[in-house]
């Protein structure tokens, strides 16, 4: 586009006040050219120090703890351990940890990319957890609670023998004192490693449970996000109440793998735990900031 005038600049100056002296900048000059500073004494941002969510928001991680590692700006729920749960659910995060040391065997010497046990010591190492389930017993606002808490940093929370045996021990532990047991799912299924072990698994929990509901015992089963395979097949759907927090994902066999299979497109939101609830499947959503509120409501009113 061509301008009919040649275009006019104007230069300006800055009108400062009388007052207005320059040595009061002196704390924005730089007194010394150039950058001094040693490499090895140079100080960078620690790691893990802020979380973007999916949504572009970023919260620094101490306003993430302190919020039940709820996104304060758009409610997203950040992917936690059990750890972190055990900090949120227990009083004073007190509680005693059951049968923590133990380990996987490998029954049928299964071998990948790398060795069955070489996996497990390497994953135990990087992740400090002896595999997918920790149980442990305490107090929730007072009232006596066994909470079996999966951790899908461990191969993906797959469900292998020993994840079916601590959730045995801890229903056990329930069934022996009149405790009401809160099972945590978070896991990709089944562990393949161990085969037709890791699937006697869901029948192995499934008696259990079985024998908690004769003792008239609250199960109540939290999913998460992903809760899937082997793992909603068996105990995660079998609760009292079976409740999620928002926007998990809860299926037995993934999406993509069901479009595939049917050869079509799939409803929007499907297997989001928003979609499951509509259909029946769960009997409410809670947030993550209100659980331990509401489990307490809860199980007071099964009392």
């Amino acid at each position: 586009m061509k301008l009919s005038q040649p275009h006019q600049f104007t230069n300006y100056t800055l009108d400062l006040p009388s007052h207005f002296n320059p040595d009061h900048m002196a704390w924005f000059k730089r007194q010394d050219k150039g950058i001094h500073t040693r490499t090895e004494e140079k100080k960078e941002v620690p790691d893990g120090l802020w979380y973007k969510t999916p949504q572009g928001n970023i919260v620094h991680m101490r306003e993430l703890k302190n919020n039940a590692y709820v996104s304060p700006e758009d409610d997203h729920h950040v992917k936690i351990g059990s750890k972190e749960y055990f900090e949120i659910l227990f009083d004073n995060n007190k509680f005693k940890e059951l049968d923590a040391d133990l380990q996987s065997a490998d029954p049928l010497k299964f071998e990948d990319t790398k060795k069955y046990p070489d996996r497990i010591r390497s994953t135990q190492k990087s992740t400090g957890l002896k595999d997918a389930c920790r149980t442990a017993v305490g107090k929730m606002n007072g009232l006596d609670l066994v909470v079996a808490c999966m951790d899908f940093a461990f191969i993906g929370g797959s469900m292998g023998s020993v994840v079916g045996e601590k959730i045995s021990r801890a229903i056990d532990y329930s069934l022996k004192h009149k405790v009401p047991f809160l099972m945590i799912s978070k896991s990709g299924g089944a562990r393949m490693m161990e085969a037709g072990f890791s699937l006697m698994q869901m029948a192995k929990t499934s008696a259990k449970l079985a024998l908690l509901s004769e003792a008239k015992i609250p199960y109540i089963s939290l999913l998460t996000d992903p809760t899937t395979g082997g793992v909603t097949a068996s105990y995660a759907m079998l609760g009292d109440f079976n409740i999620s927090e928002p926007g998990a994902l809860i299926g037995f066999a993934g999406p993509r793998v069901i479009r595939e299979t049917i050869g079509k497109d799939l409803p929007k939101g499907f297997q989001s735990a928003e979609f499951v609830l509509e259909h029946g499947f769960l009997d409410f959503i809670v947030d993550r900031r209100q659980l331990k509120a509401k489990l307490t409501t809860l199980l007071k009113m099964l009392q």
